[in-house]
Parts: structure tokens; C-alpha cells; sequence
């Protein structure tokens, strides 16, 4: 199985060698909890998200990729940032690419769907209370 691993102002971090355009999404529901999903390939908790692909807008890539990866349909309704710094490098073994972060972060509202965890993650939660 491959891995992801993050590496922050980490000196022993491998170079990085890619620099790949991805969306996350900060996605509530009514109540303002806040959509997690729990990453199988290191095990932490993140937010929804991707690389953006070739011919795909913005927020196409963060509904594809929200709904890809748990299961629900969201609204966009703004950007929460763009984040990129040279000091966060993910690592992926399976082909030793080495991203620097580079992510759009948008705020969404759920609409539809079924909590749904993929392949790729083992859990998804919709419970956290989001800051107000």
C-alpha cells in the first residue's frame, strides 16, 4: 500500500519535486458541523479535497472531489484561502513524488448525499462543530 506522508519544516524532508494545483473544502451542514474524512494512507484527519484535473474549474474539482471521497453533495458559497508553503512537502511512496502544498481552500455548505467512506479513506464524520 502506498503512503502519504506530510513533512513540515522538516530538515530531513526529501526535496520537493512537483507542485500540483488542489482544492480543499471546509464543507458545513444546518446544524455547523464540520465534514472530516480520516485518510487510510497515514491515518490522519483532513478535509475533503484534490489535485485539480485538466479541464475541470475550480469548483468543479472541490464537489467532485467532496463528493468522490464521502459521499456528499455540496454548494460552494466562497474561498476560505490559498496555501502554499515550500516548508510542507508531501511525500507519496508509491511513485516518490514529492509536492510542495499548493491548495485552494473553499467553503461549502452540504446539500445532498450519503456519508459514504471511499477506498481511499477509512472513515468520513460529519460532527465536529464548526467555529461560528
Amino acid at each position: 500500500m502506498s503512503k502519504r506522508i506530510d513533512y513540515y519544516d522538516d530538515p530531513n524532508a526529501p526535496a520537493a519535486n512537483s507542485l500540483v494545483p488542489s482544492v480543499n473544502v471546509v464543507v458545513t451542514n444546518e446544524a455547523s458541523e464540520l465534514l472530516l474524512i480520516r485518510r487510510s494512507d497515514n491515518g490522519n484527519w483532513a478535509l475533503p479535497g484534490g489535485a485539480i484535473d485538466l479541464g475541470e474549474s475550480i469548483p468543479q474539482a472541490a464537489i467532485r472531489e467532496t463528493l468522490e471521497e464521502t459521499g456528499i453533495i455540496c454548494e460552494i458559497t466562497g474561498l476560505v484561502g490559498t496555501y502554499s508553503d515550500p516548508r510542507h512537502v508531501i511525500h507519496y511512496t508509491s511513485n516518490d513524488e514529492v509536492r510542495q502544498e499548493f491548495s485552494l481552500v473553499l467553503a461549502a455548505r452540504a446539500t445532498s448525499g450519503q456519508l459514504t467512506p471511499s477506498a481511499e479513506f477509512h472513515t468520513g464524520a460529519l460532527g465536529a462543530q464548526a467555529p461560528a
